[in-house]
């Protein structure tokens, strides 16, 4: 009775599974992921951006995609955020501010963003609050984006 069970469990581990199978042409290495293969996904747009309108100026402020917006610095750190929109709403309508805090003694870090609808409002705002002071801080303002001058363009 066990030669019967050796024989039968001799037979089934003589089959081969691989016969089935359709053989690969051995490259040496398989490449994966994105390319591994030819495809028409990537093709078409590829590299192709949307970009904001072009003045003619060369330097100067850039616009952000919502608006003009302005760097505050020197912000005294027990201000509030009531206390900045109050001083730089009188120059335009306010359309964001951004008054970052520190995380660990809960006071104003010592600067914020402030978003204009025109680059009028903004500018208004960097003549009138550049050098003045709140909360007995004197304030920075200047323009947070800008775009690089002529000379910076040349040498590329």
């Amino acid at each position: 009775c066990l030669l019967r069970v050796r024989a039968v469990y001799s037979t089934a581990m003589d089959v081969d599974y691989d016969e089935d199978a359709p053989q690969e042409k051995p490259t040496g290495r398989k490449v994966k992921g994105r390319g591994a293969e030819e495809d028409d996904r990537y093709a078409g747009k590829a590299g192709k951006f949307e970009s904001l309108e072009q003045d003619d100026e060369e330097g100067g402020p850039a616009r952000s995609i919502e608006g003009w917006v302005v760097i505050v610095s020197g912000v005294h750190e027990e201000a509030q955020e009531d206390d900045v929109f109050e001083a730089f709403a009188e120059f335009g309508d306010i359309k964001n501010l951004h008054l970052n805090l520190d995380r660990r003694t809960g006071f104003v870090k010592g600067y914020a963003f402030i978003e204009y609808e025109s680059k009028g409002e903004a500018d208004s705002a960097i003549k009138g609050m550049d050098g003045q002071s709140l909360l007995d801080s004197k304030l920075a303002v200047q323009w947070a984006f800008s775009k690089p001058g002529a000379s910076r363009r040349k040498r590329r």
